[in-house]
């Protein structure tokens, strides 16, 4: 597992590895750039089959932080933390109370909040082993859990990618295909749904496909089948890598946004993405909610307002991208890169 050779090592400052075997904690914090401030991303809990697929996690995951953060305009770097779910039951306080000691030693260049697996409750546990912690939902600069605002934001970039590609921001009776229904797919849905859009869904618990049939009156599709739905909208919100080489060649839509990172499993994709006609709104722009949602936390104060006018920042940003990339035949992850990377002076 050599770190310095690894393709998804890009000069981050630094790669930190935990382990508390009283609670089972195995984790990595990676911080990619503090260029524009501490490090900041959330702490996802998931099953890694090794090690290595834990460490290529949190580099790629990191570096998305890092231009998640400086296109929304944050004063933060780019930061994340990955925990290997232990292979036996164990105790979730003790985990995240462990993972708070090691955020900790770290002295103020990381600052965490929830992702997947996360919750506020384990927040708390982090919370009581150190202050570098966000997405409380107590407190006077306390913010709550980020994933409305993220749903909000990736919301709003499906309107501008539909006004591009088809000509209008109305959503009514645009079909929309959304693969995973966790906090922010469910309430990416609501908008959707009170926009009249139709919606196809998908997702490994039945049960939140029972309710979102029921609320939204969704199409439900098999997980393997959600690629190939005749929709003019694909919004991946599980895992990432969905856009591939095996999934590419099955897709339908003319327009891909939505919260899951790293959606392209090689940046590749992109150009082959523009080649078919479907148009690519980068992700770590698209869901940049959640972060614009706890920077001011970070911060020490928390706008409503501000929050409002970063989330409109987005929709600019992203209409800015696509005009780029129409003017110069440049696949839109090709251009935000450069953007995010000039903005954490690695232009």
């Amino acid at each position: 597992m050599a770190l310095f050779e690894h393709k998804d090592f890009d000069d981050h400052e630094s790669v930190h590895a935990f382990t508390d075997p009283d609670s089972g904690l195995k984790a990595f914090i990676g911080i990619h750039s503090t260029h524009r401030g501490p490090a900041a991303g959330g702490a996802r809990l998931w099953t890694y089959e090794t090690s290595t697929d834990a460490l290529t996690d949190v580099l790629r995951l990191s570096r998305g932080m890092s231009y998640k953060n400086a296109m929304a305009g944050l004063n933060l770097g780019g930061g994340k933390a990955v925990i290997m779910r232990p292979e036996s039951d164990f105790d979730r306080a003790k985990l995240f109370t462990a993972l708070g000691k090691a955020i900790d030693s770290l002295c103020g260049k990381y600052y965490t909040a929830e992702d997947v697996g996360v919750s506020p409750d384990d927040m708390r546990n982090v919370l009581s082993q150190t202050k570098f912690v966000a997405g409380l939902e107590e407190g006077d600069a306390a913010s709550g859990d980020p994933s409305p605002v993220t749903a909000d934001g990736v919301f709003r970039s499906i309107k501008v990618g539909v006004e591009k590609q088809i000509g209008s921001r109305s959503l009514k009776n645009v079909h929309v295909a959304v693969q995973g229904l966790g906090h922010v797919g469910y309430a990416l849905c609501q908008h959707l749904h009170d926009a009249g859009a139709k919606l196809s869904v998908t997702d490994i618990n039945e049960d939140v496909l029972i309710k979102a049939e029921s609320a939204f009156d969704a199409n439900i599709v098999d997980p393997d089948e959600i690629y190939a739905v005749d929709a003019e909208v694909f919004a991946p919100c599980a895992l990432g890598a969905v856009i591939n080489p095996d999934t590419i060649e099955r897709l339908k839509c003319k327009v891909i946004a939505g919260a899951a990172n790293n959606q392209l499993s090689v940046a590749e994709i992109g150009k082959d993405l523009m080649d078919r006609g479907i148009l690519y709104c980068p992700d770590y722009v698209v869901n940049a909610g959640g972060i614009i949602n706890i920077a001011g936390e970070i911060e020490g104060s928390y706008s409503r307002e501000w929050v409002e006018e970063k989330l409109v920042g987005i929709e600019k940003t992203l209409a800015d991208i696509i005009a780029q990339s129409a003017d110069t035949g440049i696949p839109t992850n090709k251009i935000a890169n450069k953007m995010a990377r000039e903005r954490i002076g690695r232009g």
